[in-house]
């Protein structure tokens, strides 16, 4: 007998309105990246079809859509660069990983390589709530502190900046 998987496309997971509500939209846009990012990798749907799933979503429209897209896109093309530089830093396998650590890791390598218009401890601190919430119970502190091992590297004068005596 073989065991059925779920449909967990995001556009058939229900809203529970009891759930905190997201201080900004940007916030909102990265828990929809990070549940399309788990979706995908769970379902084997491709990349398109999870986002206009997600998209289409039930509570789309309090995410920052613009953001949505641009870290979807960024996201999903340079999935393997973006793993490859955090899989430098893991005390794991890929295999170990947990697909939420997964997802939550690319986007803030993601967001640490290319968005330099957002401050490295800001993109840090995104993904430790992002954990909190979504991952396991210690999730966040394995979170932080990959990110915290790339943030030298992927924004060195910012980080510099900051730790002026390292």
């Amino acid at each position: 007998m073989t065991e059925r998987i779920p449909d967990i496309s995001p556009s058939l997971i229900e809203v529970d309105e009891a759930l905190p509500r997201y201080k900004s939209s940007r916030q909102h846009a990265r828990a929809l990246v990070v549940q399309g990012l788990y979706s995908m990798w769970l379902s084997s749907n491709d990349a398109p079809m999870v986002r206009i799933d997600t998209e289409r979503a039930l509570g789309f429209r309090a995410a920052d859509g613009e953001y949505f897209r641009a870290a979807w896109a960024g996201v999903t093309a340079a999935q393997p660069e973006l793993e490859g530089l955090m899989f430098n830093h893991l005390d794991r396998t890929e295999e170990e990983l947990s697909p939420i650590e997964r997802a939550i890791l690319c986007l803030g390598v993601w967001e640490l390589r290319d968005r330099v218009d957002i401050p490295y401890k800001v993109v840090i601190n995104e993904a430790v709530e992002l954990a909190k919430r979504f991952g396991g119970t210690d999730g966040h502190k394995y979170v932080n502190g990959v990110l915290d091992k790339l943030a030298p590297s992927l924004r060195a004068p910012e980080w510099a900046a900051a730790h002026p005596s390292q």
